[in-house]
C-alpha cells in the first residue's frame, strides 16, 4: 500500500473572498507506517484527512492510493473520529458490525469478523453492552474495531484521543501502539498534541498554518515505546524541535496578519 499526496491545494470561496486552507502539500505514506501530521488550529489538518478519505475533493493536486486517484470514500480507508460516533441504541457488537452491514456482508460473516476485532481491542466481554455503559476509552476502542472490521489498507484517525482525560489518553496510546504492532495496519493520524505524535509515530509531518503547508518531515527513532521514554532527552529533543517549528510559524503568521 502506497499513498501519495501530490501538490495538494484546497480553498473555499467565502463572502470575504477566497480562503486557502491547504497549499502545496506533498506527502507519502507507506505500508505499515504510523504517520502523524501535527499542526495548530488553522493548519488544515482535518481538511487534509478528508481529502485522503475521499470525503472532499481538492481544489488542485491529487491523492493517489497504489497509483489510483482518490475520487471518493472506499473500504480501503477506515476512519476514526475524535467523537466516537457510536449509535446509542446499538450494543457494542452491533456498532462494530455496522460498516459491514452497509457493505452488504452476510450476517454470519459480519458477526464473525466484528467479533474477531472486538477481541483484538479487548472488548469481547462487552459485546452486549450499550455505549452509555462504556468509558470514553472503551467507546473509542469500539470505533477502532468498527473501522478495522472492514479490513482497510489504512486507518485514518482525526484527533482520536483529543476528548479523553490525560490518564485514559496515555492508556490509549499504549493500546494503539500494541494494536499497530500486532496488526501491521498502516495509520495516518492528525493531532495538535506534539508529545502524542512523537510517542506514536515513526514519521511526522509538521504543518504550518494560514494556509496549511508542510514545514518539515521528521523521522522519529526512539529506542523504546513505553511511558519511560518520555523522561529521556531523545524524546524531549523531538518534542522541542516540533514545538519550535510550531512556535516560529505562529509568530510568522501573526506578523503577516498584522502587516
Amino acid at each position: 500500500m502506497h499513498i501519495e499526496i501530490i501538490n495538494l491545494h484546497k480553498h473555499f470561496d467565502t463572502q470575504n473572498g477566497r480562503l486557502v486552507v491547504l497549499k502545496d502539500i506533498n506527502m507519502t505514506i507507506e505500508w505499515g507506517e504510523f504517520i502523524c501530521a501535527v499542526g495548530a488550529s488553522g493548519s488544515g489538518k482535518s481538511t487534509l484527512l478528508r481529502q485522503i478519505a475521499g470525503l472532499d475533493h481538492p481544489s488542485g493536486g491529487e491523492v493517489r492510493i497504489d497509483g489510483e486517484k482518490v475520487t471518493g470514500p472506499g473500504p480501503d480507508r477506515g476512519m476514526v473520529f475524535q467523537h466516537y460516533t457510536l449509535y446509542p441504541w446499538m450494543n457494542v457488537q452491533e456498532n462494530a458490525e455496522f460498516g459491514l452491514k452497509l457493505q452488504g456482508i452476510p450476517k454470519n460473516q459480519r458477526r464473525e469478523r466484528a467479533s474477531y476485532y472486538l477481541d483484538v481491542v479487548g472488548l469481547t466481554s462487552f459485546a452486549k453492552a450499550l455505549p452509555k455503559e462504556l468509558s470514553g476509552g472503551m467507546k473509542q476502542r469500539v470505533a477502532i474495531a468498527r473501522a478495522l472490521a472492514s479490513e482497510p489498507k489504512v486507518l485514518l484517525m482525526d484527533e482520536p484521543f483529543g476528548a479523553l482525560d490525560v490518564h485514559t489518553k496515555e492508556t490509549m496510546h499504549e493500546f494503539m501502539l500494541d494494536l499497530w504492532q500486532r496488526t501491521n495496519i498502516t495509520v495516518f493520524m492528525i493531532t495538535h498534541d506534539v508529545e502524542e505524535a512523537v510517542f506514536l509515530s515513526n514519521r511526522i509531518y509538521a504543518l504550518g498554518a494560514r494556509p496549511g503547508t508542510v514545514r518539515k518531515e521528521i523521522i522519529v527513532n526512539l529506542p523504546e515505546r513505553t511511558h519511560h521514554i518520555k523522561r529521556q532527552s531523545v524524546f524531549h529533543d523531538y518534542r522541542d524541535e516540533l514545538m519550535d517549528l510550531m512556535r516560529s510559524h505562529g509568530q510568522e503568521a501573526f506578523a503577516a496578519m498584522a502587516a
